[in-house]
């Protein structure tokens, strides 16, 4: 190893460390003044070497940049020593939002209340609190409900460099007749098939969303 790949190395370890965020190989470049194909290649270096070293962290390429996590095999230790998360742990039903939002977005809140049989105001507001989900846009065949999507933060948080690293759906496939229900609900959406507009079937789900409320 050169003394100028060490010192590119050192300084991209410790632009990293400090960083709250991905940072892309662009920007490093950038503040180092340095060639983009030699950080490319030094971060390439750096996530193979702590990799081989079985290092506590890692170095991975997430939402477009660089970002160094925690080793997955301590993170039982890091949840012991760490708390700040736990008070914005996702409740059952807010997860149960998020798949739906991942997997078919961009979705409309009614998509999602679809999928789920139940309503997902509350929920999907939380999420939206909590930057994983994000406005995209406007379903015009659909009264021009909102539209929703995940957001970087949500690639960030599940370590995924874009939507392409979700696991297959089929992983996690109902039996045959649960799913095929579930994608005439969906194919429902594009169509009047559900019979009724998103306030009346808030109103119909009233019961659902008194349960539901609290969650985050």
């Amino acid at each position: 190893m050169t003394d100028i790949s060490r010192e590119l190395r050192g300084a991209l370890e410790a632009l990293l460390f400090v960083s709250d965020e991905p940072v892309s190989s662009a920007r490093l470049a950038s503040i180092l003044e340095a060639a983009k194909a030699d950080v490319d290649a030094a971060l390439r270096a750096l996530s193979e070497e702590y990799a081989a070293d079985e290092r506590g962290f890692q170095l991975r390429e997430v939402a477009g940049g660089w970002r160094l996590y925690t080793h997955p095999a301590f993170h039982h230790h890091v949840e012991h020593f760490v708390l700040s998360w736990d008070t914005r742990r996702l409740s059952q039903a807010a997860l149960e939002a998020l798949a739906v939002v991942a997997y078919h977005q961009p979705v409309t809140r009614q998509g999602v209340n679809a999928v789920r049989g139940v309503n997902s105001e509350a929920v999907i507001a939380s999420l939206v609190e909590k930057g994983l989900v994000k406005e995209v846009g406007r379903d015009k065949n659909a009264g021009n409900a909102i539209l929703y999507g995940t957001t970087r933060v949500f690639l960030e948080k599940f370590g995924l460099k874009d939507l392409a690293g979700l696991p297959p759906l089929e992983e996690f496939a109902p039996e045959p007749e649960t799913e095929r229900a579930i994608r005439e609900r969906l194919n429902a959406l594009d169509g009047s098939a559900l019979g009724a507009t998103e306030e009346e079937y808030e109103d119909d789900e009233a019961d659902d969303d008194e349960d539901e409320n609290g969650d985050d």
